[in-house]
């Protein structure tokens, strides 16, 4: 035994790679290697022999073992080196610079309108984007055969077979939000919900997840006039025009009454639109004041008090303001797009500093 640890240890000294260790323990602790034929004797010796060559040929074991992989990690450090020296990178050279990230045209406007309706006094209210029927329909005075509650237009959540718990649905619109504010709150009451909303539809300017943001104010004394003056005041702050005028028009939505489509003057020159000037009209969002059987659904003497609601869409606003073809591109992730249109991460909007860039 003392011949064969000798030759073993010298030999694993002597290895120049891995594959000549492999050779090594193969010959050495292999099924077939010498130090396992004779461990394998040890069943024809006397139990007193054992008792002497057994301990021996374990240590044997052993010690071949712990120098095998002692010269298989030097082995490996060694290639470690050489492959470092090869690879070597200076990494105290300057980086490559990165573009800073944006903020993406949605959130950035989302924060000017809110910006705005603070300013005009008007809390910021949030809810669930999944609604049960009741607060994304029934509440909101749309009865069970209008079209919206179609599944043409409306994403409905599954239900097993059996299950007779009310439908839910992906909201429609961010009305849900006030129902839930007004049974919360009471009256009287001032709130923009801006959040996710889904539609069925795809095209250029529809999308079948949007953002919109919707005001509420609610009180003994409110009329339309207040709805038009603080219209006019929002159209103002956002598009950064003086005098801006705007237009309403008559019109029918079952959670208001009288309600109204409101038009800003607008000119198209050389294919493009300008806002605040020109004798055109281009409608940007739907209004009135606020349906008796809405108040009374969110626990609202309508008898005493009365208010308006209005919604517009986020996302349309973002185009008209800068000049944004198409509403498709906004979900992308284009970042040659995102780069373009993107405002820096820093561009907080304030109505003292301004809005936009």
């Amino acid at each position: 035994m003392d011949d064969l640890k000798a030759k073993y240890l010298s030999q694993i000294a002597d290895a120049a790679d891995e594959a000549t260790l492999e050779d090594l323990r193969v010959s050495a602790l292999g099924k077939k290697g010498e130090i396992s034929l004779r461990m394998r004797e040890l069943g024809k010796m006397t139990p007193e022999e054992r008792q002497v060559a057994g301990p021996a040929l374990n240590a044997l074991k052993d010690e071949v073992n712990s120098a095998l992989m002692a010269k298989k990690a030097g082995l490996a450090d060694a290639a470690l080196d050489a492959r470092l020296r090869t690879e070597w990178l200076d990494v105290t050279l300057p980086g490559r610079g990165r573009p800073a990230g944006t903020i993406h045209p949605i959130s950035q406007v989302t924060e000017e309108v809110s910006a705005i309706f603070a300013d005009l006094g008007f809390a910021v209210a949030e809810g669930p984007q999944v609604e049960d029927d009741w607060h994304n329909f029934d509440a909101l005075n749309i009865p069970s055969h209008h079209p919206a509650r179609g599944e043409m237009d409306t994403f409905y959540m599954h239900r097993d077979e059996g299950d007779n718990r009310p439908p839910h649905v992906l909201r429609t619109h961010t009305s849900p939000v006030q129902i839930r504010s007004m049974l919360g709150q009471g009256a009287p009451i001032r709130i923009i919900c801006p959040g996710r909303v889904y539609r069925a539809d795809y095209d250029q300017t529809h999308t079948p997840m949007f953002h919109q943001v919707e005001g509420l104010a609610i009180d003994t004394n409110i009329s339309m006039a207040n709805l038009k003056w603080v219209l006019e005041e929002f159209f103002k702050a956002f598009f950064e025009i003086e005098g801006i005028k705007t237009r309403f028009r008559a019109s029918h939505f079952p959670f208001t009454e009288p309600s109204a489509e409101v038009d800003i003057q607008c000119t198209w020159k050389d294919g493009q639109l300008k806002i605040g000037e020109g004798d055109d009209w281009m409608e940007v969002l739907g209004s009135g004041m606020v349906h008796p059987k809405v108040l009374s659904a969110a626990g609202i003497d309508p008898n005493e008090y009365q208010g308006f609601a209005f919604g517009i869409g986020i996302d349309r606003l973002a185009m008209l303001k800068y000049g944004i073809p198409d509403l498709r591109a906004f979900f992308d992730s284009d970042l040659r797009w995102l780069r373009h249109y993107g405002f820096a991460s820093l561009d907080q909007p304030n109505l003292a500093g301004g809005l936009s860039r």
